[in-house]
């Protein structure tokens, strides 16, 4: 039995659940908890944070579980707890409100709001007694407290400031002013400033994966010139890619990324690993495998894929969201090693093991071993110490099955199992690229169970609209601008490693959707709520390019490529004035805006559009492993009428292959290899 149980106990969120037996009363975010401030005309303290969130934990331990601190926060407070990942448009208002009065943000996200929802204080991480500069949480809600009885006229004002400023800060877009056209290698140059030349990535620790930079610059770099600026792009971008695979953020023996690094080595990471930064960086890696043919590259991919498929993958279909940091109380325990527990599984055989993953007595990081590869050539490695590489490899091997079957035995993180439309989205993009990269059927089949699942189980019945979140049966909330964005895009790869059109005609109703419920009438851009959406208190626009793409710039991408297939005029101009009202913040700006920056590369060298129309669909599924980033590819075995793409070709004696771009098409050709050498000439 529990000493106390709040109003969370009945939630599915795993992040709410482990607050639901807090002293605590909290409530989820509701209309009975809105009606109760405003009854009692107390102010709301809303605390944000997510499961796999360290600091997060800290802070319940130090003070949420204290009956002292509760009876305090009880007595003067309506307190409201929030999954960020389950209500990001909440988390995205009361974030930016935070960031305007203390110029950082984070989580643990802590926000006072007046009855009525407005913010007018807020904070982080608040420690149990005062220290780090910060004040403490008592002192900081007695604080709050007493303001806002003695001083109630200036706690309204403020929260109206606040309102206005985020509405201000909500206008862009709506300009009519041009500005000057980008240039690629402008963007390129900016984006190779922050480049860390030796170890990778861009800036400097904590050190995220920015995987939108790296496919930029992958893209800029393709055709691998030997000097100038597409060779640096190119260069940085595999340098990125490489050391973060051989460092501790990459799970040696997994599989799968963590979060980020915190320090510039990519040794150390933040050990929760997401959903979403794996798909992301499972499709930049199959892109890098496609352009350069690398095995390594493959390996990673088929590596990442299993710990998905293992640890991550509902029964249904659906993805989970995240694992945990921590275990038993610490961060990291469930993946670090002493040298001795090394040893001990593996045998005889742990010195070379030992030695080629940078495992010794002393440890790399608090007397324990992060796996990490110092001497990535294998075959290098293997000849300095007189042995042979395809056996160093196979020892290699069976010493990470040993120690991960070993690691299983350990009491786990806690897994996040709720699944996410829109992360699922990118992941199933991910399955779609890695398939491309590897031929592996099972991806595809896997991208297809997915899909078949989303689109069954995030509909609303009643209303037939997409909701963001499901568990046990259940889906809620409605989705917001990038789970429809998300799912729009990889609706679009799935069409083209099927060849099944069906997927491309979900895609434009599906948009059809987002033009009609998320638009704005003053402006080009999406607001990131529908306009059914009805408890938050103004509607945001989000355009970075942050953890994951912007849903504006993904739907942009998406108008683009629609109006293509479909030769819809108000779909591609739709993109193009999307783009053009942010393009001059995407040129100085383009490290928080390469999603967008990608889409302006598109367009300045040309959308290479592929039509194979003929019996030998063998052809077009070869066409799919080659590595053309701006490509849209369709395929029918007759002559097709149904989509603009496909009008005016037919069949040839065998197969014909066509090439188009600009509102100009080539000659058909009949062979992969004479398709191939018309892209890269151009």
């Amino acid at each position: 039995m529990h000493a106390h149980t709040n109003h969370l106990v009945h939630e599915t969120s795993p992040y709410l659940l482990q607050h639901a037996h807090n002293p605590v009363d909290w409530y989820p975010w509701s209309p009975e908890a809105l009606e109760k401030a405003r009854k009692e005309d107390k102010p709301i303290l809303v605390s944000i944070g997510y499961a796999a969130c360290h600091w997060c934990h800290v802070m319940e331990r130090e003070s949420f579980e204290d009956p002292a601190v509760a009876v305090l926060m009880n007595e003067h407070f309506v307190n409201i707890k929030i999954d960020r990942e389950e209500r990001p448009d909440l988390d995205h208002i009361y974030m930016d409100a935070v960031q305007a009065m203390t110029g950082s943000g984070g989580w643990p996200l802590n926000v006072f709001l007046t009855p009525e929802g407005k913010p007018f204080y807020g904070g982080t991480y608040f420690p149990p007694r005062r220290a780090f500069n910060r004040s403490s949480w008592t002192e900081t809600l007695t604080g709050i407290y007493q303001a806002f009885t003695e001083r109630r006229e200036e706690i309204e004002a403020q929260a109206g400031n606040m309102i206005a400023h985020l509405e201000q800060a909500n206008q862009f877009g709506r300009s009519n002013r041009t500005e000057a056209p980008v240039r690629m290698e402008e963007v390129a140059a900016n984006l190779l400033r922050t480049a860390d030349k030796e170890w990778g990535g861009f800036g400097r620790a904590p050190k995220f994966p920015q995987t939108f930079v790296i496919r930029f610059l992958l893209c800029y770099g393709r055709r691998n010139d030997k000097e100038g600026l597409e060779a640096e792009a190119l260069q940085q971008a595999l340098l990125s890619l490489d050391r973060m695979i051989e460092g501790g953020i990459y799970d040696q023996i997994g599989g799968g990324f963590a979060r980020y690094a915190t320090d510039t080595e990519w040794l150390i990471p933040h050990f929760e690993k997401m959903l979403y930064d794996n798909a992301l960086l499972l499709t930049v890696i199959s892109e890098a495998a496609q352009l350069t043919g690398s095995a390594r590259y493959q390996e990673v991919i088929h590596e990442t894929m299993g710990f998905v498929k293992r640890e991550l993958l509902s029964p249904e279909g659906g993805f989970y969201a995240a694992l945990d940091a921590d275990s038993e109380g610490e961060e990291g325990r469930y993946y670090v090693w002493n040298k001795k527990e090394v040893e001990e599984t593996l045998g005889e055989k742990a010195a070379l093991f030992c030695e080629y993953y940078d495992i010794t007595e002393q440890g790399n990081w608090e007397e324990k071993n992060i796996l990490r590869v110092q001497e990535p050539d294998l075959a290098s490695f293997a000849r300095l110490r007189g042995i042979d590489a395809a056996g160093l490899k196979q020892t290699l091997q069976e010493g990470r099955e040993r120690l991960l079957a070993a690691r299983e035995k350990r009491i786990r993180p806690l897994l996040d199992d709720k699944i996410i439309l829109g992360w699922n989205a990118l992941m199933n993009t991910a399955c779609s690229r890695a398939f491309r990269a590897t031929g592996r059927e099972e991806y595809r089949n896997l991208a297809i169970r997915n899909m078949e699942f989303l689109l069954k189980a995030f509909r609303d019945a009643e209303e037939g609209r997409l909701l963001h979140t499901w568990k046990n049966g259940k889906a809620k909330y409605p989705a917001f601008l990038d789970d429809y964005a998300f799912l729009i895009e990889s609706l679009l790869q799935l069409q083209e490693i099927t060849a099944d059109t069906r997927w491309l005609k979900e895609a434009a109703q599906l948009t059809d959707h987002v033009w009609e419920h998320f638009g704005d009438e003053e402006g080009p851009l999406f607001y990131y709520t529908p306009d059914y959406q009805t408890d938050i208190i103004l509607r945001k626009k989000e355009i970075y390019d942050g953890a994951v793409p912007s849903g504006n710039s993904v739907m942009a991408t998406n108008l683009y490529r629609l109006g293509i297939y479909y030769d819809a005029l108000p779909w591609r101009d739709r993109a193009e004035k999307m783009v053009e009202s942010l393009s001059g913040v995407v040129g100085r700006y383009a490290g928080s805006f390469a999603n967008w920056a990608g889409l302006l590369q598109e367009w300045a060298g040309g959308t290479q559009e592929i039509v194979v129309i003929g019996p030998e669909k063998e052809i077009y599924e070869k066409i799919l492993y080659e590595y053309v980033p701006h490509g849209l590819m369709l395929y029918s075995p007759v002559e097709n009428q149904e989509f603009a793409l496909t009008k005016g070709k037919k069949p040839g004696q065998k197969t014909n292959i066509y090439l188009c771009k600009n509102f100009a098409c080539r000659e058909p050709v009949e062979q992969v290899k004479q398709l191939m050498t018309l892209i890269n000439s151009a």
